[in-house]
């Protein structure tokens, strides 16, 4: 009975803490703005090719399924990293990488202005065996998420080699987010 109380104390308490959120402003200027000054601008996310969702959210946390990289285009942005793609192009790609997960982040919470902090990134470098340098590929994606949305931005992260990814895409990205109601 007293670990009961304890928990249902503890659940209060971070309710109240996500209420006090829902009524302060997370910035002090707005995420969507400084999107534009950046000139970068987002899309409605393309619908999934096989049978999952871009976004699961569940309570505060947004869990946003992998993406790769496409160009201007929409073309997939495909090779190997130490093969056939240098570490400055699998820096681009990642950060086209940010730059489609903002788009299908936005499309599930309406406005970025909500997000509480970027807390965990798994990035997926497609990797010649002799590869070792995935974390400054993945750093594409990290360095967005900071010019974006400064600290907060700022998250626990993984940054591994693959032998392969699908379609032979140079990485592949997701992260889940915290927001506020």
């Amino acid at each position: 009975m007293k670990y009961l109380l304890i928990i249902v104390l503890f659940t209060a308490c971070n309710t109240n803490e996500l209420k006090k959120l829902d009524n302060i402003n997370l910035y002090n200027y707005n995420v969507e703005e400084k999107i534009k000054t950046l000139k970068i601008t987002l899309s409605k996310p393309a619908k999934p090719v096989a049978n999952y969702l871009n976004a699961v959210r569940t309570g505060d946390l947004v869990f946003l399924s992998g993406k790769g990289p496409r160009d201007k285009n929409g073309m997939l942005i495909t090779g190997k990293l130490g093969k056939d793609v240098s570490v400055e192009e699998g820096y681009k790609a990642a950060r086209m990488v940010g730059i489609a997960q903002l788009s299908a982040l936005k499309n599930e919470i309406g406005d970025l202005n909500k997000v509480v902090r970027i807390v965990k990134v798994l990035g997926m470098v497609n990797a010649d065996a002799s590869f070792t340098n995935h974390p400054e590929v993945i750093n594409g994606f990290s360095d967005l998420m900071v010019e974006v949305f400064g600290e907060r931005g700022k998250h626990a992260r993984a940054a591994v080699g693959m032998g392969s990814l699908p379609r032979n895409i140079v990485c592949e990205i997701e992260m889940i987010v915290q927001v506020k109601n």
